[in-house]
C-alpha cells in the first residue's frame, strides 16, 4: 500500500513537473515572438546608457510580457479545442500523454492571472514608471521614479477599488451582497475583471463587424486586383504626366521664396502620393496573369465565405437561445477534455471553428486600427513611441482576452470556457447575450452590405471612365488657384 501511495506521488510530480515545463515552452516562444515584433516597431534610439534608456528597456520587457500573455489569450481556445479532438482521436498514444486536461486548466487559469496581472499592475507601472520623473525636492534617479510610480499605483488602486465597491452597492442591494462587498480576493478582482471582460466584449463587438468589412480593402492592397475594362498603360501616362507637373512646380518654387512654407510641403505630400498610385499601377502591369486572375478571386471568395458562415453560425446561435436555455455560455466552468467531442461533424468542424476565431481576431484589430478613435495608436515601423506600444498592448490585451468570452458567446464553437473565463456575471443574462448576437449579426450585414455597394459603384464609375471627373475638377481647380497665384504676382 505504501509503495502504491509514493507511486501515486511520484506520477502527480512528474506530471506537475511536465506541465510546468510545457507551458514555459509554450510562453518562451510567445515572450520571443513578442519580443521580435515590438523590436521591429519601436522607435530607434540612440546607443547611450543612461536613466531614460533604463526606463524605456525595463517598459519594454514589460510591454512584451503583455503581448506574450494576449498571444497566449487568443491561442487559449482554439489549443483547447483541437486538444480534445485529438485526445479523442489518440487517447492511448504514448507521445500525447502530456496533452491532458490537467494541462488545459492550468494554462486557462494562467492566462487568466497573467491577464490581470499584466492589465492591473504591469501595464499601469509600465506608463506611470515612463511618465514619472521623481517627486520635487528629491533626488533625481531610478529609486526617485520607482517611487513615484508605486505611489501613482496605490493612490490609482484605491480610486478603481471606491469606484467598484460604489457600483456594486448601488447594483446589488441585498444582504449577501453587502457582506461580499469586503471580499477583496473572492469579489473584488473577479467582479472588476467580469466589467473589463464586458468592456473587451464591447469593443470587440464595436471593431469585429468594420474589420470584417475592412479585410476586403486591405487584402485589395496587398494583393493584385484583375484589370477588367481598364488601360493600365493610359492610367501610368496619366499619372506620370502628372508627376512630371508637379516636379516642374515644386522646381519653379525652390526658386520663388514667396511660396516657402506649408504650400511647399502640402506639393511634396501630393507628389509621394502620385509616385506611390504609379508604383501600384506599375505592379499591377508587370503581375503575372495567376496573380491577377486567379490568386485575387479566391482570396476574396475565402474572405465572403468565412464572413457568410460566422453570420450563420451567430444566426443560428440566436435561434437556440430562444428556443433552449442551456445555449447560454454560463455554468461551464469545469469541461471533460477527451471524453466527448463538441463538434457534430468532428476534426473539420474544429478546424474550421479554430480558423473562424483566428480571422475574427485578426479582423477585431483591423477594425480598431480602422476607427477614428483608435488611429492615434496605429504602430509604425521604427517610429513608435514606447507611450504608444504601451497602449497598443494594453488594447490587444483586452480584445484578446475577451475573444474566447466572445466566440463562445456568439456560437462559432461550443466548447466550455474554463477557469475564470466562465465565472463572469453578465454570461448568465439571456437579454445580454441575445441582445449581444442580435448586435453582432444586424451591425456585421449592414458592413458588408455598405461595403460592397459602394464596392461596386466605384468600379462602375471607373468601367465607364466617371471617376476622372473628380481628378479632373480638382486639376482645374488647382490650375486656376496658381493663376490666381501668379498674376497675384504680377499686381505686385
Amino acid at each position: 500500500m505504501e509503495e502504491d501511495d509514493v507511486t501515486i506521488r511520484e506520477q502527480n510530480f512528474h506530471s506537475q513537473v511536465r506541465e510546468y515545463i510545457v507551458c514555459f515552452l509554450l510562453f518562451a516562444v510567445l515572450y520571443i515572438v513578442s519580443y521580435c515584433v515590438i523590436s521591429r516597431y519601436k522607435r530607434k534610439s540612440d546607443d547611450q546608457e543612461d536613466e531614460d534608456a533604463i526606463v524605456n528597456r525595463i517598459s519594454m520587457y514589460l510591454c512584451t510580457f503583455t503581448l506574450a500573455v494576449s498571444g497566449g489569450a487568443v491561442l487559449l481556445l482554439p489549443f483547447s479545442i483541437i486538444s480534445n479532438e485529438i485526445l479523442l482521436s489518440l487517447p492511448k498514444n504514448y507521445y500525447i500523454q502530456w496533452l491532458n486536461g490537467s494541462l488545459i486548466h492550468g494554462l486557462w487559469n494562467l492566462m487568466s492571472l497573467f491577464s490581470n496581472l499584466c492589465l492591473f499592475v504591469l501595464m499601469p507601472f509600465a506608463y506611470f514608471f515612463l511618465e514619472s520623473e521623481g517627486f520635487a525636492g528629491s533626488k533625481k534617479g531610478i529609486k526617485a521614479r520607482v517611487l513615484e510610480t508605486f505611489v501613482m499605483l496605490f493612490l490609482l488602486g484605491l480610486l478603481i477599488l471606491g469606484i467598484v465597491w460604489v457600483a456594486s452597492a448601488l447594483i446589488d442591494n441585498d444582504a449577501a451582497s453587502m457582506e461580499s462587498l469586503y471580499d477583496l480576493w473572492e469579489f473584488y478582482l473577479p467582479y472588476l475583471y467580469s466589467c473589463i471582460s464586458l468592456m473587451g466584449g464591447l469593443l470587440l463587438l464595436m471593431c469585429t463587424p468594420v474589420g470584417l468589412s475592412r479585410m476586403f480593402t486591405v487584402m485589395g492592397q496587398l494583393l493584385v486586383k484583375p484589370t477588367i475594362l481598364e488601360d493600365l498603360d493610359e492610367q501610368i501616362y496619366c499619372i506620370q504626366l502628372q508627376e512630371e507637373a508637379m516636379e516642374r512646380r515644386l522646381n519653379g518654387m525652390m526658386s520663388n521664396s514667396y511660396f516657402h512654407g506649408n504650400s511647399q510641403l502640402h506639393l511634396y505630400k501630393e507628389l509621394d502620393n502620385i509616385r506611390n498610385q504609379r508604383n501600384k499601377l506599375e505592379r499591377r502591369k508587370k503581375a503575372s496573369a495567376w496573380e491577377k486572375n486567379l490568386l485575387y478571386p479566391i482570396v476574396m471568395l475565402i474572405l465572403l465565405a468565412g464572413t457568410a458562415i460566422s453570420v450563420l453560425l451567430v444566426a443560428l446561435n440566436i435561434v437556440y437561445l430562444l428556443v433552449d436555455e442551456t445555449a447560454l455560455p454560463k455554468g461551464s466552468t469545469e469541461g471533460n477534455i477527451g471524453n466527448a467531442s463538441l463538434s457534430k461533424f468532428g476534426v473539420a468542424q474544429a478546424v474550421t471553428e479554430i480558423i473562424l476565431i483566428f480571422y475574427l481576431m485578426v479582423s477585431s484589430v483591423v477594425g480598431f486600427y480602422s476607427l477614428r478613435i483608435f488611429q492615434e495608436l496605429t504602430p509604425r515601423k521604427d517610429d513608435t513611441t514606447m507611450t504608444t506600444i504601451i497602449g497598443c498592448c494594453v488594447s490587444i490585451l483586452v480584445l484578446s482576452s475577451a475573444l474566447p468570452v466572445m466566440s463562445r458567446t456568439l456560437g462559432i464553437t461550443r466548447f466550455d470556457l474554463l477557469g475564470d473565463f466562465g465565472r463572469f456575471n453578465w454570461l448568465g443574462n439571456f437579454y445580454i447575450v441575445l441582445s449581444y448576437n442580435l448586435l453582432f449579426a444586424v451591425v456585421t450585414t449592414l458592413c458588408l452590405v455598405r461595403k460592397f455597394t459602394s464596392a461596386v459603384r466605384e468600379e462602375l464609375l471607373k468601367a465607364l471612365g466617371l471617376d476622372k471627373l473628380n481628378l479632373s475638377n480638382s486639376t482645374t481647380d488647382a490650375e486656376s488657384g496658381k493663376h490666381a497665384v501668379n498674376g497675384h504676382q504680377k499686381t505686385q
